[in-house]
């Protein structure tokens, strides 16, 4: 039941934010932060009592499962394994942080607002813990339309672009994945006469190399647009640059991350021998992706849109190293998942803390910033530091697990995305010799540096991306029985 409550929590937050911030806004905010903290308290403190052992044979942590419309199959079925609790303890991170990135950035609407911050953590962590689909749909809908209202009324000038796009392609993609999953369901169905969209049940279903192939390509189209890949990412820099502050942190950090755990979790054991069909050219892709997003991140002069397309780059390695089909590729996948959320989450939180005091997000027009703000300028370079794999910080790790991994399938390959490690480099040291260095521009009076909360953010952030560079076997022994079963199919 504790799944099961960690949602609730999460909805009733959003519904009593919304009723309560017509009286008063500044306890509607603290709802919101109590909300979140108390989902966060929930895994984490089951975790810390059972300390329980993840092993290749017994990957389920917790399985709740309940009758919701027995008539058509359909259950209301929960399970955690090591890959769904660190994205769950990586969801209530993030999304405490998220409260706290809004607390005065947020001044009209405020209950609204943090309604559809709520249901859209509700949604994602829905996402990562569902194993009947047609509940993971549900939950699928329920982070996309309140993150698209978030885009729409809080986010920048060109915002209902910004939304319309982000909506159309996620639903284009949703669509397709529901198509897959009647169509699992009806084939399933006529095999075996048990009609049911239980995650169990339908991973043996026998398909026919033509039908795994299509139902395959509906499930892998609606989570690579999320995730994002190149060509079909042209949603994401809009929606970043356009999105509030939390909105862009939630979007980078996690959900990108649902388009990853949807393929590990659903593409590769559902359809194992269509899967390995398309990963050669999945890998391409993915290093495609790798170059072009640290091309384009390059060229960049607003600051949300050049760490939007590091994502894209970044988020390249996830799919080189999930169709290299490799137990250490994956575990480097979950850490990159781990890692990017945090190290690129805590730029764009930067990025709002700057536009916030300087009212601009061209980078042409910052400069001398460590002088006026020495802490958020030491905090800039670690992050930076980070995007670009600086070894003892956490991307690092990632990254270096799935090209060492890699080599052994596709050593042309692994040369080239290595080559985007060193295009990496390059915008992040750009975007540190624009903002923070050099002559001070722009305002008559330096900007504050950073305050009370805006510590407790970046501090956060901090622990969490060193912990992960110096120390990631707690994430490897979490995610190691998941890995090697995901392997073995």
């Amino acid at each position: 039941m504790i799944l099961v409550w960690m949602i609730v929590v999460l909805l009733a937050g959003g519904v009593l934010c919304w009723l309560v911030a017509q009286r008063n806004q500044l306890i509607c905010r603290w709802i919101a932060l109590i909300a979140v903290v108390t989902a966060f308290s929930i895994p984490l403190g089951w975790y810390l009592r059972f300390k329980p052992v993840v092993t290749a044979g017994n990957n389920w942590l917790i399985d709740y499962q309940a009758n919701w419309i027995p008539a058509y199959g359909i259950s209301f079925h929960l399970a955690m394994d090591g890959l769904s609790f660190v994205l769950i303890l990586l969801t209530f991170l993030l999304g405490t942080l998220a409260v706290l990135c809004s607390w005065n950035e947020i001044r009209e609407r405020t209950g609204f607002y943090f309604f559809n911050l709520l249901w859209t953590l509700a949604g994602i962590a829905g996402v990562f813990v569902a194993m009947d689909l047609f509940l993971f749909y549900f939950f699928w809908e329920v982070m996309l339309v309140p993150m698209y209202f978030l885009i729409a009324i809080y986010g920048d000038f060109n915002r209902r672009y910004a939304a319309y796009k982000f909506f159309l392609f996620t639903q284009t993609g949703g669509l397709l994945m529901l198509l897959s999953i009647l169509a699992m369901y009806f084939i399933h169905g006529q095999q075996s006469g048990n009609y049911s969209f239980d995650y169990f049940t339908l991973l043996n279903t026998t398909l026919n190399d033509t039908a795994a192939r299509w139902i395959m390509l509906g499930f892998l189209i609606a989570f690579v647009i999320k995730l994002p890949m190149v060509p079909l990412h042209n949603w994401l820099p809009d929606a970043h640059s356009e999105a509030p502050t939390a909105g862009s942190l939630i979007l980078a950090g996690l959900l990108l991350k649902t388009g990853a755990y949807g393929i590990i979790r659903f593409v590769l054991p559902m359809f194992p021998q269509a899967s390995a069909g398309i990963g050669w050219l999945a890998m391409l892709l993915g290093v495609i992706g790798i170059v072009y997003g640290a091309l384009l991140a390059f060229a960049q002069t607003d600051l949300k849109r050049l760490i939007a397309y590091t994502s894209v780059s970044h988020m390249g390695f996830v799919l080189l190293g999930v169709f290299a089909f490799r137990e250490i590729a994956l575990q480097g996948v979950v850490m990159q998942l781990l890692t990017h959320g945090i190290s690129t989450g805590a730029l764009f939180v930067m990025a709002g803390m700057l536009k916030e005091r300087l009212h601009t997000r061209d980078i042409d027009q910052m400069g001398g910033m460590w002088t006026a703000m020495p802490h958020m300028g030491a905090i800039g370079m670690l992050f930076v530091m980070a995007s670009l794999g600086l070894p003892f910080l956490g991307n690092f790790v990632a990254e270096f697990l799935v090209l060492i991994s890699t080599f052994d399938v596709s050593p042309v390959l692994t040369v080239i995305a290595s080559v985007g490690l060193v295009l990496s480099a390059l915008y992040s040291l750009r975007i540190m010799q624009k903002v923070f260095l050099g002559q001070l521009q722009t305002v008559t009076q330096p900007p504050a540096d950073l305050s009370a909360r805006e510590w407790v953010i970046v501090a956060a952030l901090t622990v969490a991306i060193v912990f992960l560079g110096l120390y990631p076997q707690p994430v490897i022994d979490m995610v190691g029985g998941v890995v090697t079963g995901i392997v073995r199919s």
